[in-house]
């Protein structure tokens, strides 16, 4: 069935102009609060829905502007024998290309045969469809794909309300199903006359396989039904029509009665299964109802883990949960740049997909800092801690996430690619051991911000030499109930020459002495605070209270990377 190739789309909603060639399979969109990603929905749905009024107003027109009017054009492959009918649509054929993305106005050998759908709306606020042909614009010919043919390409949009889709009403998931169509003439006089459970038994024989298909999709979904689904009169009809015939447990009870995440799961599962009649799914905000477990079901039922998608989703999320499920090709950046909004996806450059799975709040926030280690991230969100704590705006509240390069070799393929996804990065980084220059230079020539400690001095460093004595004996009491006062004894007796021990250091904060702790605090084996949660106590409880007391260099450089993270969002 007939899949979406390219889409444009001009002076619609916050989105002036956009011009997109989404995946095969699933498109996961993701960005910022108001960057477009449910109009970019909305516009699929307006273009390639079957229906025969739309509701449209002023507010729908970029910024308002009504004399621009509203244009979006969908080029649609993989067409069916309908859909290529020589004798129906030969003038409106064209032909695509998937290296370049190049669209011709004649099917060409080689390349693949599409038909391009527009709607444009003007400031009569009146939808106009046609199919897009420069042959028959110069003949000043118009037409439009026929009812039928609407019908079939029109995206199923799963929403919060599923009464639509739970019934066999026109363009709903159940008549995709099958060709099977239940006579109900004899039964709605029935009806009439109480007659749902009559109506019931008959419809079960006229309806077998589009319920026994629901009934499987439920059950492989882990959906409770209680038993093998039935077609009854829907007794909250008002009047009788093809939307009467409604889903039914084996208690009677209406299907639309399940809770918003079983209903939304239970129709992507049925969209699956009907995906040779209906290849288009659009959810917005994937993650509403449902549990972290489901949200991975919901995903599974669209085939976001096969090599050849069953349909074409476009989805949008801001679940961290989600994002850890796809991969970079399934997971697309909407962002607006020099006026144009710009859908890029993410990929598999940088070995990114190892930051995917390990950080995917990361990509859901406007701004990232990465770090050269868990030392830093520990620090950074220990002085968040204790400032918030002191009535300040929380970095999550400022949209920053924080990532764990794992080392300096690792820095730049964690941070370039959310550069070049044009995310608001910058890096933290010790100076006792250096990158590769090369790519330092391109991450802050490409709008990169770097932030390191002095020359030649790792966090450790930093911390003993710049605080304040009493910080310092502070930091000595957390070493040692973290690793224990043997192992740190040892540690400080070696390093010095058998000229120091932990009572000494106790004793006397002098410059020796504190040389002889960073060193020993950022050994590589049993180090003192390279973990996230010790260096987070050390932040809030020692760092962030004595910060004010601190040299005056350091604090300076603190007060730079926090300048950066409250300019956030």
């Amino acid at each position: 069935m007939a899949r979406i190739r390219q889409i444009t789309i001009e002076n619609f909603r916050c989105i002036q102009q956009l011009n997109w060639y989404p995946g095969q399979g699933l498109n996961c969109l993701i960005g910022p609060g108001d960057s477009g990603k449910s109009s970019i929905l909305d516009a699929i749905d307006l273009c390639l829905g079957a229906r025969r009024n739309t509701a449209l107003t002023d507010a729908d027109f970029h910024g308002l502007d009504v004399e621009k009017a509203i244009s979006i054009s969908i080029t649609l492959g993989e067409l069916d024998d309908a859909l290529k009918s020589i004798e129906t649509y030969a003038p409106y054929l064209r032909s695509f290309n998937p290296v370049t993305g190049a669209i011709a106005d004649e099917p060409h050998a080689g390349y693949e045969t599409v038909l391009t759908v527009n709607v444009t709306v003007g400031s009569d606020l009146d939808p106009i469809w046609s199919l897009v042909s420069s042959r028959e614009d110069l003949r000043e010919l118009k037409r439009y794909l026929t009812w039928a043919d609407r019908a079939r390409i029109s995206p199923n949009r799963i929403g919060a309300l599923a009464d639509h889709n739970l019934a066999w009403r026109r363009g709903s998931v159940l008549n995709k199903l099958s060709e099977e169509r239940a006579d109900t003439s004899a039964a709605l006089a029935k009806a009439a006359r109480d007659a749902r459970l009559a109506f019931g038994d008959a419809a079960d024989a006229q309806l077998g396989t589009t319920l026994a298909i629901v009934t499987q999709t439920a059950s492989e979904l882990g959906i409770n039904t209680d038993g093998p689904l039935k077609a009854m009169l829907d007794a909250h009809s008002v009047s009788f029509s093809g939307g009467t015939i409604a889903l039914h447990g084996q208690n009677g009870v209406p299907l639309r009665a399940l809770g918003i995440g079983s209903t939304r799961l239970l129709l992507s599962g049925l969209q699956r299964k009907a995906a040779a009649n209906a290849s288009v799914i659009l959810i917005d905000e994937l993650e509403h109802g449902l549990e972290p477990h489901r949200i991975l079901r919901l995903l599974g039922s669209l085939g976001a883990k096969e090599q050849q998608p069953p349909l074409q989703g476009f989805i949008t999320t801001h679940s961290p949960v989600a994002i850890r499920e796809l991969s970079g090709d399934q997971i697309i950046v909407v962002r607006k740049a020099e006026g144009s909004h710009v859908a890029t996806v993410v990929g598999t450059r940088h070995d990114i997909q190892g930051t995917i799975r390990s950080f995917p709040e990361a990509f859901l926030a406007p701004s990232v800092l990465v770090c050269e280690g868990a030392t830093e991230v520990g620090l950074i969100r220990g002085l968040d801690i204790y400032l918030t704590a002191h009535g300040e705006v929380s970095l999550h509240a400022s949209g920053v996430s924080l990532v764990d390069a794992n080392g300096v070799s690792r820095l730049y393929t964690r941070a370039d690619p959310f550069r070049e996804l044009r995310y608001r990065v910058a890096v933290l980084r010790d100076d006792d051991e250096q990158p590769d220059a090369t790519s330092e230079t391109n991450f802050q020539a490409g709008g990169g911000t770097l932030f390191k400690w002095r020359t030649g001095r790792a966090l450790e460093d930093e911390l003993f030499q710049s605080l304040p004595d009493p910080a310092v004996l502070s930091l000595l009491a957390k070493a040692e109930n973290f690793l224990g006062a043997e192992l740190i004894d040892g540690q400080l007796t070696s390093l010095s020459g058998n000229t120091l021990n932990l009572a000494a250091c106790k004793a006397s904060v002098t410059p020796q002495n504190r040389s002889v702790m960073a060193l020993a605090a950022k050994t590589k084996q049993n180090p003192w605070f390279k973990t996230v949660s010790r260096a987070e106590e050390v932040g809030r409880d020692v760092v962030a209270p004595y910060l004010t007391q601190s040299d005056p260099d350091f604090l300076a450089n603190i007060s730079l990377i926090w300048k950066w993270l409250r300019s956030a969002g």
